[in-house]
């Protein structure tokens, strides 16, 4: 899933060095991120149906993510990259991303893959909601009722008759609620190099599914040793594909501001519907499309909204 700001995103640019080619690029580079981290999902969703366990396949993505961003990072900025201001907050983010992870893996297991990104969308509209007793912003009404369209929406994907797992279906709401987790952690760590923060979430996953490895990889040994090399190099290719699709959400943001790229966010869920149409055989009706569009709505609209509240405010006070 591609997560508005979960790697502690550069923010835009100034306006006076955004041309209009720069603001496509950064669009362009953005929809590539979406197309990387939708990879990885379908990636984990393959492997885990092979039948390798969710903390298996979290370890390789954790480890193959951390030894490629630090393999990159590291000769270009030096060991100084290492050393975030807050060790705390980086810990207690890449925990919660460790948590989503983890939670969204066992949602692919039982559900198609369009329909858990359309239920984990939810997570910008939780902390929108929370935002008051959270974050200690100032309430908006705007902000509830976008919230409780997007759950609209979200009810009429796993509505009854839809065919989903009712299991998958708790799983995705827990999943968008430690989303929801990472996003607010996320605003601890906004101060730091957004490289510094990728690198500490794979860090912290990585050092933590390592010290429970001993006692998950044994039972798990006999299914790695039927796995084809095919399936060894999915598996591989999902730190791969999860380290690029947020370097490229990073540079995203770097040449195009937030308020242009968060509503496009939700786009996403095409990337994922195609994915799983291809290779399952999976694609949404065309209620489930009802519910995953009011859901996306939602969540592009009050984004919108919010950027032109926030510009008329700071026009309001540079007057």
């Amino acid at each position: 899933m591609t997560r508005p700001g979960a790697d502690g995103s550069a923010g835009p640019a100034p306006r006076h060095t955004l041309p209009a080619g720069r603001l496509m690029v950064g669009i362009a580079v953005l929809y590539a991120s979406m197309w990387c981290l939708s990879t990885l999902d379908a990636s984990s969703k393959w492997v885990l149906a092979a039948g390798v366990p969710v903390l298996v396949v979290a370890w390789f993505r954790y480890v193959a993510h951390l030894l490629l961003v630090a393999g990159l990072l590291v000769p270009m900025r030096g060991w100084r990259i290492l050393r975030p201001k807050r060790v705390q907050d980086q810990i207690l983010r890449g925990g919660t991303m460790l948590c989503a992870t983890l939670m969204f893996f066992l949602t692919l297991r039982r559900l198609p893959q369009a329909e858990a990104t359309a239920i984990i969308f939810l997570a910008p509209l939780i902390v929108l909601a929370t935002a008051p007793w959270l974050l200690k912003e100032k309430p908006q009404l705007s902000r509830w009722i976008a919230a409780a369209v997007g759950f609209a929406g979200v009810m009429i994907v796993v509505r009854p008759g839809s065919g989903l797992d009712p299991l998958g279906v708790v799983l995705g709401l827990i999943t968008a609620v430690f989303f929801a987790a990472q996003f607010i952690a996320t605003r601890r760590v906004a101060n730091e190099d957004p490289f510094t923060t990728l690198i500490w979430s794979g860090a912290v996953g990585a050092l933590g599914l390592t010290a429970i490895l001993p006692f998950v990889l044994p039972p798990a040994m006999p299914v790695l040793a039927n796995l084809g090399l095919w399936e060894w190099v999915v598996m591989l290719s999902t730190g791969v594909s999860g380290a690029l699709g947020h370097l490229l959400q990073i540079q995203a943001y770097r040449n195009a501001p937030a308020s242009v790229l968060a509503p496009l966010v939700y786009l996403q869920i095409t990337c994922a519907a195609t994915l799983g149409w291809l290779i399952w055989g999976q694609f949404p009706g065309p209620l489930t499309w009802l519910g995953i569009a009011i859901t996306c709505g939602s969540g592009a609209g009050i984004a919108l909204y919010e950027w032109r509240r926030n510009r008329l405010a700071r026009a309001a006070a540079s007057t």
